[in-house]
């Protein structure tokens, strides 16, 4: 009767789950915050449909190993290296400078130095999966501070592995030195199992998946990346570390494999359902009592903790050379708690770091800033837009020379990627007086080496379009993605000047009526682009395969039917 009533309580929270994300996605919010609700209402501390949750937290956290596995599969290093220097170097800053400051307020609050860097370690993680999707779900992942953010977030899934062999040490008694040792021995522990990993991902599992068998039957593929993603959890836990661990490392090794869009794809149904789950167990983790009991200590740990990571990131992407504006939405976007501070979290409490009242206050902070996330990562790009307002100046400004009224047309590139510098080249071979303006070093050098007035900034702000000299320009030709920054720099640049032409690129069909709106003359759409050369390709090989089958025909033998009469040979 046991095992009925798991299932029972399984049932109960993704149903649950099912109609607060339903209700959450009827108002335009993220499902996450409906899957977090849901536990919070039928968990032990409010209906209390669930008594015990012990009986779903096996479940949930084979949820979270599948997240880390599915992440591990999307994280490369190729593609930290694409997002530049801030995912590298200022990831690793933003983990470790949060995680020092967090410990010593800890300890200047009273906290030992374990629990007061246990602590700091849970606050240096930001949700990975609530940005992300949020990001997507409102396309601005290609903006500049979208970049950031996705750059620093693999960063801290990278540093997952280390964090949690930290937390679990600081949990074992022993000095700093003990400490230490045993994080050595762990560490070479985790080394055959990684290359035991790269092995069986990379000569293993290929030869399995193109056997004949495999080609044939597609459901033996769909499970041996279910036992991959499993049996590396399983395996990690058998070896003492964290199973999040092992499904991370296996799913980071198995993204330079072939295999690794199709084995995503064929674990995303199990793992929507866990990772769903999972975010229902936290919720019922949470005591809305003992959250209204103590609102007062709960709201202002909250505020610090988004104030202070907000700052902590800005400040070092502004040392990254960003503006105040995009600094400012990459700190606020990334200023939550983690999920994976509640696997941190739960580890401590087991290991004795933390007491139940700060295991309960990090719980309820996590919870509020996730809640808090879909608003503050809507919201940043404007709060930053008017914070460079406010500061009014741009020090990164770097004109090299003034454009001339009587110097022929003047036109203006917006961000110089590979569609600014197709325009460029055009420009050059007509001589025509050309204007960059980018926030990316590199391609400003890449527009001076062309022999073009170069200028870094960002062109959504009015002082940056008047050192341009904007009034002079015949057209503006703005290449960048990201449809906000696009749609207020076109709001600006007609305020401006009028007269002045706009052409810019929508990145997304759903945005080009908006930059039309705004004042654009041309808006190249991309999706209907792609739309178009698709379908002329589509068109040219139906001509092609037309005329394969008429020669076709033509050289066929003419063979007697059954009465004698000719008749073709098909």
């Amino acid at each position: 009767m046991e095992d009925w009533s798991i299932l029972l309580n399984i049932l109960l929270l993704l149903t649950a789950a099912l109609i607060m994300g339903i209700i959450f996605e009827r108002l335009k919010q993220s499902a996450i915050l409906g899957y977090l609700l849901a536990g919070i209402l039928i968990g032990p501390h409010a209906l209390k449909l669930i008594r015990h949750q012990e009986s779903v937290d096996m479940i949930a956290e084979l949820g979270i190993a599948l997240l880390l596995f599915s992440i591990g599969l999307e994280f490369s290093f190729k593609r930290l290296k694409q997002m530049g220097a801030i995912a590298i170097g200022g990831g690793l800053i933003q983990v470790t400078a949060t995680t020092i400051i967090t410990a010593c307020i800890c300890m200047w609050l009273g906290f030992n130095s374990k629990t007061s860097l246990a602590i700091g370690c849970m606050i240096a993680l930001s949700s990975t999966a609530c940005v992300l999707r949020i990001l997507i779900d409102r396309a601005v992942i290609d903006s500049i501070y979208g970049r950031n953010s996705v750059g620093i977030l693999l960063l801290q899934d990278m540093a997952l592995i280390p964090i949690v062999l930290i937390v679990n040490m600081l949990g074992d008694d022993g000095s700093a030195s003990v400490i230490i040792w045993q994080m050595g021995k762990k560490i070479l522990v985790l080394i055959p199992m990684v290359a035991g990993f790269y092995v069986l991902f990379n000569y293993i599992v290929p030869w399995v998946l193109h056997s004949e068998i495999f080609v044939r039957n597609r459901e033996l593929p769909i499970l041996l990346a279910i036992n991959t993603a499993m049996g590396s959890a399983w395996l990690a836990h058998h070896l003492e570390f964290s199973p999040s661990i092992g499904a991370f490392i296996a799913g980071v090794v198995l993204a330079e494999s072939p295999f690794a869009t199709q084995i995503r794809s064929d674990i995303v149904s199990l793992r929507t359902v866990l990772v769903t789950l999972f975010f229902s167990t936290i919720g019922m983790l949470a005591n809305p009592a003992w959250i209204f009991q103590n609102i007062g200590m709960v709201l202002l740990v909250t505020i610090v903790v988004l104030f202070g990571k907000t700052v902590i990131i800005y400040a070092i992407a502004r040392c990254f050379r960003n503006t105040h504006a995009y600094s400012l939405a990459t700190g606020i976007c990334l200023a939550q708690v983690g999920e994976f501070s509640f696997v941190l979290a739960q580890i401590a409490n087991q290991k004795g770091l933390i007491t139940e009242t700060p295991f309960n206050l990090i719980l309820s902070v996590t919870i509020i800033s996730l809640f808090l996330t879909p608003y503050l990562v809507a919201f940043a790009p404007t709060v930053g837009s008017k914070f460079q307002l406010l500061l009014s100046k741009n020090k990164q400004h770097d004109p090299h020379q003034e454009p001339e009224e009587d110097a022929g047309p003047y036109i203006i590139i917006v961000g110089f990627g590979p569609a600014g510098q197709a325009v460029g080249q055009l420009l050059r071979s007509l001589h025509v007086q050309v204007a960059v303006v980018d926030l990316n070093p590199d391609m400003i050098r890449n527009a001076r080496d062309m022999g073009f007035q170069t200028y870094i900034g960002d062109a959504t702000h009015a002082n940056i379009l008047e050192h341009l000299h904007v009034t002079h320009a015949k057209m503006v030709v703005i290449t960048i993605p990201d449809p906000q920054a696009t749609r207020k720099m076109i709001s600006e640049i007609r305020v401006m000047s009028p007269y002045t032409g706009i052409i810019a690129r929508s990145r997304y069909h759903v945005f080009r009526w908006e930059l039309e709106v705004a004042g654009a003359h041309v808006v190249v759409d991309e999706e209907e682009q792609v739309g178009l050369s698709i379908a002329e390709h589509v068109n040219q090989h139906l001509i092609l395969l037309n005329q394969v089958k008429s020669e076709h025909d033509k050289t066929a033998p003419i063979l007697p039917d059954s009465d004698g009469s000719p008749d073709a040979y098909e």
